[in-house]
């Protein structure tokens, strides 16, 4: 596994970022994931582009590092897809700045009203199990639980559900990748098909998966590739949510060879698994 630089406040920092350019979004003949940092990615397969919850500029917090994809280098997008409100994965700024050049815009829930009621985004609210095609790829939301906010007087103004919050499930041609979202883990999540690629989050948290959960889901999938995302890239060394470390998956996950420690903007090529 990759070498992983612990800083001075003893976080485990993502590697030096890939510079992402227009390039990146021009068609070639095979799937490929880019992590984009914090809990976002891009999906380019045979010229479908798609973004997860890109947050390009205007996060409130600290950055451990430059972000990959400078906004003037975001190409066309098929579908932007979202995963849920908070702000480390929903960026109006950044939505409102790349809009010219997305075809359609995907969330579940609140989210989707809020896109569409307050910034009139060209959104089309789903429902978790709800299917969508972009270009060469199919997709269905997948089930999340993440409705921490119904624990805070601050967000009190409504009743969080469980829907308002989801995953993506990606069928490529050249392989099926599954983003589960921020999510406690669930039982529904240990009986999916097989995935090729999971985009990992280890986040030892417990609205996250917790380092347990996410063992016990990269060991219920043998044979699925794991890209390590929301880690190492905002400076927060005391909150659970963004300080993970890859290293202590080490000794703990089936054939350790799965987990990609990719830094954003570098790109993994998807394959089917035998």
């Amino acid at each position: 596994m990759r070498t992983i630089h612990i800083n001075e406040a003893g976080q485990a920092v993502a590697p030096d970022p890939v510079l992402m350019t227009k390039e990146d979004f021009e068609p070639r003949n095979n799937t490929r994931i880019f992590w984009l940092g914090g809990g976002a990615a891009m999906i380019s397969s045979h010229g479908t582009n798609i973004l997860i919850d890109p947050v390009l500029e205007g996060f409130d917090m600290e950055l451990l590092i430059d972000n990959p994809l400078p906004v003037d280098q975001v190409g066309t997008v098929d579908a932007v897809c979202i995963t849920h409100i908070d702000n480390d994965h929903f960026s109006r700024m950044t939505l409102h700045d790349i809009e010219d050049r997305v075809k359609t815009m995907i969330a579940p829930g609140y989210v989707a009203d809020v896109m569409k009621e307050e910034e009139n985004f060209p959104v089309q609210k789903k429902k978790i199990g709800d299917t969508f095609s972009a270009g060469t790829v199919s997709a269905k939301l997948t089930p999340a639980r993440h409705n921490w906010q119904n624990g805070s007087s601050k967000y009190s103004y409504r009743f969080w559900k469980e829907s308002d919050f989801c995953g993506y499930w990606f069928d490529t041609p050249d392989g099926s990748i599954w983003m589960p979202g921020d999510s406690q883990l669930l039982d529904e999540q240990l009986h999916m098909p097989d995935p090729d690629v999971i985009l990992f989050d280890f986040a030892d948290n417990e609205w996250h998966i917790t380092l347990e959960g996410a063992i016990t889901l990269a060991n219920t999938y043998p044979h699925a590739q794991l890209v390590c995302i929301h880690w190492g890239t905002v400076n927060a060394p005391h909150m659970t949510p963004f300080n993970g470390n890859p290293n202590d998956l080490s000794g703990r996950v089936v054939d350790p060879e799965r987990i990609h420690i990719l830094a954003p903007g570098e790109a993994l090529e998807v394959k089917k698994h035998a």
